[in-house]
């Protein structure tokens, strides 16, 4: 098995001069295109990798995922969805354009921020511990250095929380909720994290190690869902045609994909492509689909 990630991993090191590191948030643009790396974990706990599994990179938009989890256990799915829609959306993530009342899905920015605000009581140190806990890993923190480079030269997505608080869907205090929103986008982890949690969204719930149940089942497959229909932003489309697995990206070069009963997969690139996606990652999974039949779709 590892044999065959370090070939897929080796084809998409090739595209390593495709896209650009992340610059809007500035610590982010000091990343390496060539440090990538691939996780693989199946729902009996066993995991492989290959290249830089080490490497740390924070959550960002994967942050979406755990926190609509959160929102949908602590809330129930009729509230969840009475707040944000479900439907894809063919604008980029950080659209002020494709909402009047309700954002049309929870994976762009301003249906994660409404997201954000019904979890704004619990603390950030809860959320953090949760993370942990689906990651199997205790040693996971939050970047401090990305969180202040995030906030210090975030101007949109103010504007996207108070045009929601004007809307009336955010309800709860606009900066307590942005500075909730940009701590969970600056959590840290890497590719093995990934895999980890990625495995018990696969395993329905229960982390395939320590055995934990972390997410009820239902939660688990509308995330799964909403990953598919919505996780690549506006190649979403196109990625689940190539790919055929529900995936959600993030801006600092992960990937986070789930192959229903099988495997919880993280890959890591930093190069990006115009929509904000990793194009290594993105690669790494194609061929990891289509060599180990993982399309969800294939029978």
């Amino acid at each position: 098995m590892r044999e065959k990630l370090i070939e897929i991993l080796n084809q998409a090191q090739k595209m390593e001069y495709l896209g650009n590191v992340a610059t809007y948030i500035p610590e982010l643009s000091h990343k390496n295109k060539n440090r990538m790396a691939l996780a693989l974990m199946d729902t009996k706990g066993n995991l492989t990798v290959a290249g830089e599994a080490k490497e740390s990179f924070t959550l960002q938009s994967m942050s979406k995922i755990i926190t609509l989890t959160r929102a949908l256990m602590r809330y129930g799915e009729d509230f969840v969805f009475s707040r944000v829609g479900v439907e894809s959306v063919d604008l980029p993530f950080n659209t002020l354009k494709s909402f009047t009342i309700k954002p049309n899905n929870p994976m762009i920015n301003a249906g994660a921020m409404v997201i954000s605000s019904l979890l704004v009581e619990e603390s950030f140190e809860t959320l953090l511990d949760y993370v942990r806990k689906l990651a199997g890993n205790p040693t996971i923190r939050l970047n401090e250095t990305v969180y202040k480079s995030e906030k210090s030269t975030s101007y949109r997505n103010p504007a996207i929380a108070y045009y929601l608080k004007d809307l009336n869907n955010i309800t709860t205090d606009v900066e307590e909720t942005l500075e909730y929103y940009y701590r969970q986008c600056s959590i840290e982890l890497n590719v093995c994290d990934l895999a980890n949690i990625a495995a018990v969204y696969a395993n329905n719930g229960i982390h395939p190690v320590t055995k934990e149940p972390l997410i009820d089942l239902r939660s688990a497959e509308i995330v799964k869902t909403l990953m598919a229909v919505c996780g690549m932003y506006d190649e979403s489309g196109n990625f689940l045609m190539r790919v055929g697995i529900p995936a959600k990206s993030g801006v600092s070069g992960g990937i986070l994909a789930v192959v229903p009963g099988r495997y919880g997969i993280g890959v890591y690139g930093p190069g990006l492509d115009e929509n904000g996606n990793s194009i290594a990652g993105a690669k790494m999974l194609e061929l990891l689909s289509s060599e180990m039949k993982l399309n969800i779709f294939s029978y």
